[in-house]
C-alpha cells in the first residue's frame, strides 16, 4: 500500500465512499449536507467581507457621496445574485450561468474601479 501514489488512494476513497452512498441510498442525506456546507461556504465570504468592511469603514467614509453609492450598490447587487442563487435554485442554463457570473464580474468591476480611482492621488 505504500508503493500506491496519494493520488490514486485518494481516488480509490472517493470511489468507495460513491459507491457506499450509492448502495446504502443516502443520496438525500448527502444532498442535505452539501446543501448546509454551501451555507456554511456563503456565511464564510459575507463575515470575511464584513470584517474587512470594519477595518476599512472610516477609509471608506471619507470618499465622495458617489464613489460610496457605487461601492455599496455593487456590493449590493453581488449579494443579492448570490441569494437568488440559493433561492431560486439559480443558475441551471448556459445563459442564467452566464448572467449569474457577468453580475458578479460587473459588480466586482465597479467595486475596483472606485476603490482604485479613490487611491489615485494625481496623475
Amino acid at each position: 500500500m505504500r508503493n500506491v501514489s496519494p493520488t490514486v488512494r485518494g481516488i480509490a476513497i472517493l470511489v468507495l465512499a460513491a459507491a457506499a452512498i450509492t448502495a446504502a441510498g443516502a443520496e438525500e442525506g448527502v444532498y442535505w449536507v452539501l446543501y448546509v456546507l454551501r451555507i456554511a461556504f456563503v456565511v464564510a465570504i459575507v463575515w470575511f467581507v464584513y470584517s474587512l468592511w470594519r477595518r476599512r469603514r472610516e477609509e471608506i467614509s471619507a470618499w465622495s457621496v458617489r464613489a460610496r453609492a457605487v461601492f455599496y450598490v455593487a456590493a449590493g447587487t453581488a449579494l443579492a445574485n448570490l441569494l437568488a442563487s440559493f433561492a431560486l435554485t439559480y443558475p441551471e442554463t448556459g445563459l442564467e450561468r452566464l448572467v449569474f457570473f457577468a453580475v458578479f464580474g460587473l459588480a466586482g468591476f465597479a467595486m475596483w474601479r472606485v476603490w482604485r480611482d479613490e487611491h489615485t492621488y494625481g496623475y
